[in-house]
């Protein structure tokens, strides 16, 4: 399998991705300092004995979670408990020297205000702090060094029996002092350590003493809470835990990180210089090889299988749900058992490429298309588990149930690749959904009819998103017309785009005040409307509205939608009006304007109605039918408008 490792440097952001056989496996980025590895000097803050843990304030925006079985028992500021490798150091220490969950108690572990050396094990996400502990632990080249351990183990994934051997019998004598007495410390002797030398384990034992030494230190004289250790930055890290001889090359588009890796190998990995490259094309580096393009496929739900099949992604709150679908895949002519497994073993390799390249963690549910022969789901199983083993994180299988469900865990440090690059939509508040514009309207007709039953007020001025409100108006002003005679009140609808969809108000008031400033049109007159989309008007039709948020309709106006035009009010409603274009308005765009074209004098009240007033009677007239659910109209038609909200800008 070819594997490597490709940096990409910018002044706000590092990247890191690392490809094998020409996929993208992992991808890392770094934008911030990291936290998950740094050491603080912290005080306790609050001691929860009902969460047999407590708070610890280490000076981040929150404080940190310490759960009672990750406290050194007897430790203060990181000096712990003497336990020794293959027995416990006390009564209630197992044979890692750790005190048992069984007997931990809080309360005498730590007290609040206690000061102590705590090390970030898991950042912070969402609104949770970060996670800490006290059992310090310092990674280097080939060794993890544990100032409060006395244990010694060997990675997991040597499994070469007799190599085991000769490293924890190198490890051993490092640890031996002259005098015979036990080693104050524990280690663990990592992956990369296999077939290394005595000399090279020793350089990087005395590496660890002499930074925990400058830590101790530091932390003497450090007031609490402050950082102490700040853990390393992305590229030492990769070119420390990731770049070994299994990597083919290493690629930078930074001559300065292309010389720093070059002084970092000439300490732990001189044999590897050659295969450091710097990238000086014209293109970046990661447009040149096509990892942006998989980035962007990353950052979304659906991923494609090359058969045709695909998964679908969901990262919630408890677990993160895969669902594998077959989707356009039809398989082969074996029949629709054959089809199914082949799908699923398709499926798990793509899961676990997903898992390891979005970083999930936590628990994770795969939904597997379902299989009924007992051998099949062994075979995708023992699949799962191989492709899985080149996951550097922790990984718990379980057996694919009846239902085809597979639960999993990975261990969690910190944010996804999603959380990292991804916000929450402002407008759903990371829902994904909104109630639709007739669910609002049909929300505030309910409110409506409760503040008419509450309230004595002759009319109600509501505001609303100009979709809810083409809902709430319905078509040619029918819907707004019953609801005014359902209610016995007048209702004035205005609309703002700055608002919700889900958002509106309404307020009472006297009819007389709400004529005076919400309805300064009268027929005839020609105003500036801006024209949308109407769900429930067709073409040619459309729907607009003033600078003041007042329906406007058109029977031909769909060839002018996203447009200001100048129109002609035909007949006026309290909520809306019909109209129609009569030219562009001054400058084609813009929010709209009004104007008005009279043909001499101040208009009177019989001229503002739409059908033939008798003085100032034709208005009471209407006044008395509004009060009795009459309609919207002003004059003779009646259509009405109606919804919540605040207080509009007047014409």
């Amino acid at each position: 399998m070819s594997k490597e490792i490709i940096v990409n440097a910018d002044a706000r952001e590092t990247r890191i991705a690392v490809r094998e056989d020409g996929q993208l496996a992992e991808l890392h980025i770094e934008r911030e300092e990291r936290v998950v590895g740094s050491i603080y000097k912290g005080r306790v803050d609050n001691v929860l004995p009902g969460m047999d843990a407590a708070f610890v304030d280490i000076g981040l925006e929150r404080n940190a979670f310490l759960y009672a079985g990750d406290i050194v028992p007897g430790g203060d500021e990181g000096e712990g408990a003497d336990g020794g490798e293959g027995g416990g150091g006390g009564p209630n220490l197992n044979r890692f020297g750790r005190r048992s969950r069984a007997h931990a108690n809080i309360r005498e572990l730590v007290k609040r205000g206690q000061e102590i050396l705590v090390q970030v094990v898991k950042g912070p996400r969402g609104s949770k702090g970060s996670r800490v502990s006290t059992r310090i632990s310092i990674p280097g080249r080939y060794l993890v060094f544990m100032p409060d351990e006395a244990s010694l183990g060997v990675s997991r994934k040597i499994d070469d029996p007799k190599e085991r051997d000769r490293l924890k019998k190198i490890v051993e004598s490092l640890r031996r002092t002259p005098d015979g007495a036990r080693p104050g410390y524990g280690l663990i002797v990592r992956t990369e350590a296999e077939d290394k030398s005595e000399r090279e384990l020793r350089q990087d034992l005395d590496f660890l003493l002499k930074q925990w030494g400058e830590i101790k230190a530091k932390a003497d004289v450090t007031p609490a809470p402050n950082l102490v250790y700040s853990d390393l930055t992305l590229l030492f890290r990769i070119l420390r835990d990731a770049f070994g001889q299994d990597v083919d090359r290493l690629v930078l588009d930074s001559a300065g990180d292309y010389k720093r890796a070059h002084e970092l190998l000439d300490f732990f990995g001189p044999s590897l210089k050659n295969r450091v490259e710097l990238h000086d094309g014209e293109k970046p580096v990661f447009e040149q090889l096509g990892i942006e393009q998989d980035i962007e496929r990353l950052l979304k739900r659906r991923v494609w299988l090359k058969s045709g099949g695909y998964l679908i992604i969901d990262q919630a709150e408890a677990l993160v749900a895969i669902d594998v679908n077959s989707g356009r895949f039809t398989g082969s002519t074996s029949g629709l058992a054959d089809t199914i497994v082949q799908t699923n073993l398709e499926a798990v390799s793509e899961i676990a490429r997903q898992v390891r390249l979005r970083d999930l963690g936590g628990i994770l549910v795969l939904d597997l298309i379902d299989m009924n022969s007992a051998a099949d789901r062994k075979k995708v199983e023992a699949a799962l588990d191989r492709e899985l083993k080149r996951d550097k994180s922790r990984c718990k299988i379980g057996h694919i149930s009846p239902l085809g469900l597979v639960e999993m865990t990975r261990k969690r440090t910190g944010e996804t690749i999603n959380e990292q690059m991804d916000e929450p939509c402002p407008y759903c508040n990371g829902q994904g959904k909104l109630q639709s514009p007739e669910s609002v309207a049909i929300g505030i007709e309910r409110d409506l009819r409760r503040l008419t039953r509450a309230q004595n007020a002759e009319a109600f001025r509501v505001l609303c998103n100009p979709q809810v409100a083409a809902y709430l108006i319905g078509e040619a002003g029918e819907d707004i017309e019953q609801l005014e005679h359902s209610l016995q009140r007048a209702v004035y609808v205005r609309v703002s785009e700055d608002l919700h969809q889900e958002k509106y108000e309404i307020q009472p008031g006297k009819m007389d005040e709400m004529d005076r400033s919400l309805l300064p049109y009268r027929k005839g007159q020609v105003v500036e409307v801006q024209i949308m989309r109407n769900p429930l008007v067709a073409p040619p039709g459309a729907t607009g509205f003033t600078e003041s948020g007042y329906l406007v309709e058109f029977v031909q106006g769909a060839k002018f939608v996203g447009q200001n035009v100048r129109a002609k009010l035909l007949r006026v409603g309290r909520s809306s009006a019909t109209a129609e274009v009569v030219g562009r308005a001054a400058g084609g765009g813009g929010a709209p304007g009004e104007r008005s074209e009279t043909r001499g004098g101040e208009p009177t009240s019989e001229g503002r109605g739409d059908g033939s007033g008798g003085g100032g009677g034709g208005r009471n007239r209407d006044r008395d039918r509004g009060r009795r659910g009459g309609g919207g109209d002003r004059g003779g038609d009646r259509r009405g408008g109606d919804r919540r909200d605040r207080e509009p800008q007047t014409a």
